[in-house]
């Protein structure tokens, strides 16, 4: 029983350390992260050190860079999403490559999104310009699609 009691006390003690150094590790990611807020999915806090997800806009500067009139390309995406982790890694190596400026808007933290911008799935990329939607791509895409809505939309 005696050591019964001590592997118990040393498998909670794990555990108990794994939860530490996970808050810890969270904690190092918040530090500095680009949504304003450190009260964020444990999805999105594993995406703050990905490459592919840099270029984070939050919604009050998405609707006033839109209704500036100034041309825009949106990109809405959940971390949840298992067609946006597979479009992702495609699509900012082509939007580096062809020199598009868009930004990345994460429906899973700013559910408003879904209704604002009429979102029903994800991903969906969304081009703006003179303040009205131009055209929107929806679905996890090729890179020649992503390549063709590049060139025929947005690069026009």
């Amino acid at each position: 029983m005696k050591k019964l009691l001590i592997i118990g006390g040393i498998i909670v003690a794990v555990f108990a350390l794994i939860i530490v150094l996970n808050n810890m590790s969270n904690n190092n990611k918040l530090a500095d992260n680009p949504y304003g807020t450190n009260d964020l999915e444990q999805e999105t806090i594993d995406q703050l050190d990905d490459e592919n997800y840099q270029n984070i806009i939050l919604p009050d500067d998405l609707q006033a860079k839109v209704e500036s009139g100034e041309p825009v390309t949106a990109y809405f995406f959940s971390p949840t999403c298992v067609h946006c982790k597979a479009m992702t890694p495609v699509l900012m190596p082509v939007v580096a490559d062809m020199d598009v400026d868009i930004f990345q808007y994460n429906v899973l933290e700013f559910d408003q999104g879904w209704n604002d911008y009429k979102i029903e799935a994800t991903p969906t990329m969304i081009y703006f310009e003179d303040g009205k939607e131009v055209s929107r791509m929806v679905g996890n895409q090729p890179e020649e699609n992503i390549k063709t809505f590049f060139n025929d939309v947005v690069l026009k």
